[in-house]
């Protein structure tokens, strides 16, 4: 047990206390960490609160925008106050600045629509875009976000996370977009090692139909966990294409990383060579139909 714990909770540091504060944080980690949706009465029960001490913290935090209602208006989520001032701490107009001429450099080489997105919680949220030119193509607005378990940026997602953790969203069920969605928990799982051993992941068609993505995770230190993407029509995205996207993905990953968490200056034309040009290695991808 650490200094700063006992019984399962932070032990306050020494000093002023404000326990209107530390009770508002055991609150949201609940939230944030419960596997189940709680309510207000479930919370209660939880943290060992009265009903009118957690009423209270619950509508002062849902004021702030630091908790949100599920669509039931019952549930509690963390809400996008969280977000903003992470962001607002990441510096995210910054990170985007530097993150574009990136994004720009994969979707010139390939001419396909690559996204940058950040996992909050169970959902990705879309950071930056760079729209393939071809009047048929996939867009996507910055500011939307789509569920964890879509496609392939989700995969590299959960193969970040612990084989446990990963396993529990995956038992809350796997959603079944469209026919080629992998909806077998052992399956996911297996595929989620294929990821981590590989470094990226596809997704063929399995959640939007004639949509095929190939993925990369930053493993970035600094924010939210981040990841970029490409996705383009089945048609367009060949075996031989996605294998050099892949390659792709995962060097420009690694550049934008080394920016993100400080490590190196914004690129000039590392993430602006052909894919023709990039020599794909390891284990192949597994046969795409």
């Amino acid at each position: 047990m650490g200094p700063l714990e006992y019984k399962g909770r932070r032990k306050p540091a020494a000093g002023y206390k404000a326990p209107a504060v530390h009770k508002a944080f055991e609150l949201l980690r609940t939230v944030a960490q419960s596997p189940k949706n709680l309510g207000i009465v479930e919370l209660a029960q939880e943290l060992g609160y009265s009903k009118s001490t957690t009423h209270g913290l619950v509508h002062a935090l849902l004021r702030e925008g630091v908790l949100a209602h599920g669509p039931s208006g019952r549930r509690l989520f963390l809400g996008p106050t969280i977000a903003e001032l992470l962001f607002s701490n990441w510096h995210q107009e910054q990170i985007i600045e530097q993150a574009q001429p990136l994004l720009n450099g994969i979707r010139d080489a390939i001419n396909e629509t690559v996204i940058l997105g950040a996992r909050i919680r169970n959902r990705v949220l879309i950071l930056a875009t760079a729209e393939a030119f071809d009047s048929l193509k996939l867009s996507v607005l910055p500011g939307s976000t789509i569920p964890i378990l879509a496609g392939a940026v989700g995969k590299v997602f959960l193969a970040d996370d612990p084989h446990g953790a990963a396993a529990q969203i995956i038992a809350q069920g796997l959603p079944h977009y469209t026919p080629r969605s992998i909806t077998d928990p052992q399956a996911y799982l297996q595929e989620l090692a294929r990821v981590r051993a590989e470094g990226h992941a596809f997704d063929l068609e399995e959640y939007l139909p004639g949509i095929r993505a190939v993925a990369a995770a930053l493993h970035n230190r600094r924010g939210l966990p981040t990841a970029l993407w490409v996705v383009g029509l089945s048609a367009n995205m060949t075996t031989v294409k996605i294998e050099k996207i892949a390659a792709l993905a995962m060097e420009t990953a690694a550049t934008l990383r080394a920016v993100l968490d400080g490590d190196a200056s914004p690129p000039g034309r590392a993430a602006r060579r052909s894919p023709r040009s990039l020599k794909t290695g390891g284990s192949p991808p597994r046969p795409f139909p």
